[in-house]
């Protein structure tokens, strides 16, 4: 169900968005990217003739708080959208349904940080029906907290059974996931980097039936080598992890899927960036020295295999990025897939780290799709049914 099956003019939209965006300590917004990818929703309902609601969370209060109102990006709202925003000091009750209730066709609100409240997150369903006053509509635009069971995400929509669509942000994410994890041009790459193997274990696990190569670069492979025999110094590893990467490995052998490890390493001989920094076979890595990046061998290896490949899903960087000797192998990942979307491969880019190396780079126009979802991107490529994409679809 998407906006343009609904009847929507001269009703209120009841929008959730997720502007939990980076503020400085004066209040300004330093990163506007989750604003700027709702304007598309907001600006189609406000053309299709309806009055917009809009509900967010912004960090995480403890009880109300200045330092977490949405109140601090109503002028920055107002200045993408070129229109007034009203506030509303509440996200129920009087406050807020004095606004909400009051909004003419074309007009747009804000309610207060929907997390003030603690009903918010236990999806309390009286809290739901408050917030529901506030629309005669509802419009889920958040994929970044479509994995949670909250009030606002999932049980809202009970309250509107025949009146409730995805927003074009969650319409373009559902559809951008579908083309990797349904019906992929292949050979399909999955490339999953990061830190612990445990924070991505299933993925992992249900990734290595489904994609032809997988890729792991990051701390987490340092695990896999470990499990494989190899000697990894002082570098990240989880050994209680060791047993299933090894099942991992032995299910992508079983499946005739491709895993990829980095041949050798960039490590350091302390977690710093003025450290020092050599290259080591990923195997054979010496004691107190630390894989922080993939090496050059790795590098090369890793690009041609994105630089091969008609689909590719990106998680995780290659190593500890923010360091600048230990930026290449990210950084080449980042430009391969460049180069894959200009030669008509799909691309999918998705989880913090990956981001902001996309935007290091300058390179988040030269992908095919930029996931706003981190948690929720990676419960959808575990298999989870996420609660806010099954509360529209029910």
């Amino acid at each position: 169900m998407t906006i343009s099956d609904l009847n929507i003019r001269g009703r209120r939209a009841l929008v959730r968005v997720d502007f939990n965006v980076p503020l400085d300590k004066s209040g300004n917004v330093q990163d506007d990217t989750r604003i700027r990818r709702a304007l598309p929703t907001i600006k189609a309902l406000l053309k299709g003739g309806a009055s917009v609601v809009l509900m967010s969370h912004l960090g995480r209060p403890k009880g109300v708080s200045e330092e977490f109102s949405l109140k601090q990006i109503v002028s920055h709202l107002e200045g993408l959208l070129g229109n007034s925003v009203q506030f509303a000091s509440d996200c129920v009750g009087d406050s807020a349904l004095d606004v909400s209730q009051n909004l003419k066709q074309g007009e747009i609100a804000l309610l207060e940080n929907l997390r003030f409240h603690e009903e918010e997150k236990s999806g309390d369903e009286f809290f739901a029906g408050q917030l529901a006053e506030n629309g005669d509509l509802y419009i889920n635009d958040a994929f970044g907290t479509a994995h949670r069971n909250h009030a606002s995400t999932a049980v809202i929509a009970r309250f509107f059974p025949e009146d409730k669509a995805f927003g074009k942000l969650l319409e373009g994410e559902i559809s951008a996931l579908s083309k990797v994890m349904s019906n992929p041009a292949r050979p399909l790459l999955a490339i999953i980097g990061g830190a612990k193997v445990s924070s991505k274990l299933t993925v992992l696990e249900n990734l290595v039936e489904k994609v032809d190569k997988l890729m792991i670069g990051g701390g987490m492979a340092y695990t896999f080598i470990l499990a494989k025999g190899g000697k990894v110094g002082a570098s990240l590893v989880e050994k209680e992890m060791v047993v299933r990467a090894k099942a991992i490995l032995e299910k992508a052998a079983s499946n005739s899927t491709e895993i990829l490890l980095p041949e050798d390493s960039i490590c350091a001989d302390k977690f710093s960036a003025d450290a020092n920094f050599v290259v080591f076979n990923s195997d054979e890595i010496k004691e107190n020295w630390m894989g922080l990046d993939i090496g050059p061998k790795a590098c090369e290896k890793f690009a041609a295999a994105v630089s091969e490949s008609k689909t590719i899903l990106w998680n995780g960087p290659m190593g500890v990025f923010e360091f600048e000797a230990c930026s290449k192998g990210t950084f080449t990942v980042a430009n391969a897939l460049k180069d894959a979307t200009k030669k008509g491969a799909y691309t999918l880019v998705g989880g913090g780290d990956s981001v902001a190396a996309i935007n290091v780079c300058g390179l988040a126009n030269d992908v095919s799709y930029m996931s706003t979802g981190g948690g929720a991107m990676l419960e959808y490529l575990e298999g989870k049914t996420l609660p806010g994409i099954a509360a529209i679809l029910d």
